[in-house]
């Protein structure tokens, strides 16, 4: 008898999810509710998907693994992607001063539009595993307590069940599994969301002639200051293009009017944002959103939980996207899912709880990340900062100040942001010793650009700063 998956959400989650049960089913079949494009546009359902996004080093190599002798690396470059150390490729000023660009490599990640990425994935995973994707709306889970069987499904002509051997949830943030869950007889989920009211504002430029090579340029917000975090970011995408996100928290938001988001990227800690983007053709107008709290379902923690059945990507956890974080963590559970049922099978007693508990590992990484800081700015709701909280603060702080002016402890950081490591990285004697000696090197009065490169931001600024 043949056996079927069924994955709802044809999303990064979902797709990679549908690469790591191919090998071990006999038909992968991923539902989905909207149209999807035929090539890379935006997508009706995706509301962070016009705004900047990072796929880290971590999420690279999990994506790689789950499609093994592909090259989904490959096949983004190929499409446009860019792709850039964090060593030397980037110019970043963190709430401790200028990070320093240093001649030894470091992690990578690429840039694109979400839309090229996913469809490049969705793409590559349809053509690498024959995996069907419908369109269909998930309504229900088939089963009891103990099994998941399968979906109940909506379409145009009515609803339906799909029986299936496995089933995976990767619906996004929107997804009802709790509700699901509790119709099964599975009750007591704890959730959590801290929303530090973040709103984003993205407008798509052409890069001028002469600065396709200059790096990609972050200003962080900064949550040590007691005021609403503001931050802006050009970073090379696909086409001949930056796209500008500026991201900020309740009371600092960005503006939607092309005047006002130029003057918000003047206003920030450094105007570099406004410096570049003030002597550049807009090509689109600015869109905004506010889909950007961080929510947690702690499904790894279920009194029980029932076999054949896991949650991925967003469905599980969302971060604010100002980090960066979300789609390698998707990629990295769905890596975790893949190694368990390569190793047992997708039949053996406890997999889908292991799976589960594995992928919160990734989850709880870059959840600490985003929550410990999300939670220092005015005005979040869903949680405050206490001691622990506030030792933890205190000693990144200074690794981050020691990394300003050392690599060592920049390496460390550069591990943990690209999620290749946890953050028991930062606690390592290189990391520690680099926090409690301080920077080595004087802090930078201003971006490390190289003479080529601050000749071309004298020549595109329009600003007179």
């Amino acid at each position: 008898m043949s056996r079927r998956a069924v994955v709802i959400g044809a999303g990064l989650a979902g797709m990679l999810a549908a690469a790591a049960l191919s090998p071990v089913v006999d038909e992968v079949v991923v539902l989905d509710r909207d149209d999807l494009p035929d090539g890379p546009e935006h997508r009706r359902g995706l509301p962070q998907g016009r705004h900047a996004h990072l796929l880290m080093a971590g999420g690279i190599a999990a994506m790689e693994d789950l499609l093994p002798g592909v090259g989904v690396r490959k096949h983004l470059l190929a499409a446009g992607a860019h792709e850039i150390s964090l060593s030397s490729g980037m110019v970043a000023l963190t709430p401790e001063g200028w990070l320093r660009r240093w001649r030894r490599d470091g992690p990578r990640m690429l840039t694109c539009t979400r839309a090229l990425l996913d469809w490049t994935v969705r793409d590559t995973v349809v053509a690498h595993t024959g995996a069907e994707v419908r369109k269909a709306r998930a309504v229900a889970l088939l089963g009891s307590a103990q099994r998941v069987r399968g979906v109940r499904v909506a379409t145009d002509s009515g609803e339906t069940d799909l029986e299936a051997d496995f089933v995976v949830d990767a619906g996004g943030r929107g997804s009802r599994v709790v509700t699901w869950l509790e119709g099964l007889g599975v009750t007591g989920i704890r959730q959590r969301k801290v929303d530090a009211g973040l709103v984003n504002a993205t407008r798509v430029y052409r890069v001028p002639d002469g600065a396709e090579r200059f790096p990609l340029a972050i200003v962080q917000a900064d949550p040590y200051v007691s005021r609403p975090g503001r931050s802006g970011m050009v970073l090379p995408i696909e086409g001949g293009r930056w796209m500008v996100s500026l991201a900020g928290t309740r009371g600092g938001e960005p503006p939607a009017d092309p005047e006002g988001f130029l003057r918000y990227t003047l206003d920030l800690p450094d105007p570099i944002v406004g410096r570049l983007i003030s002597g550049a053709e807009p090509l689109t107008d600015v869109h905004v959103s506010r889909s950007t709290s961080n929510m947690r379902r702690y499904l790894e923690k279920a009194p029980v939980w029932p076999e054949r059945f896991v949650v991925l990507g967003d469905a599980l956890a969302t971060f604010n996207p100002a980090y960066g974080q979300g789609m390698s963590v998707a990629a990295l559970g769905a890596r975790v899912l893949a190694r368990e049922v390569l190793r047992t099978g997708p039949d053996a007693p406890g997999l889908a709880r292991r799976v589960q508990r594995g992928a919160a590992r990734s989850v709880e990484a870059a959840w600490s990340m985003a929550v410990s800081q999300d939670v220092l700015f005015p005005g979040t709701v869903g949680g405050r900062p206490g001691p622990a909280d506030r030792l933890v603060t205190a000693y990144t702080r200074r690794v981050m100040k020691a990394a300003t002016g050392s690599y060592g402890a920049a390496a460390a950081l550069w591990d943990v942001m690209s999620l290749r490591t946890g953050p028991t990285r930062l606690f390592r004697p290189g990391a520690v010793l680099g926090a409690v000696t301080g920077p080595p090197l004087p802090p930078l009065a201003q971006a490390p650009l190289t003479d080529g490169e601050r000749a071309v931001l004298r020549q595109l600024d329009r600003t007179g700063l």
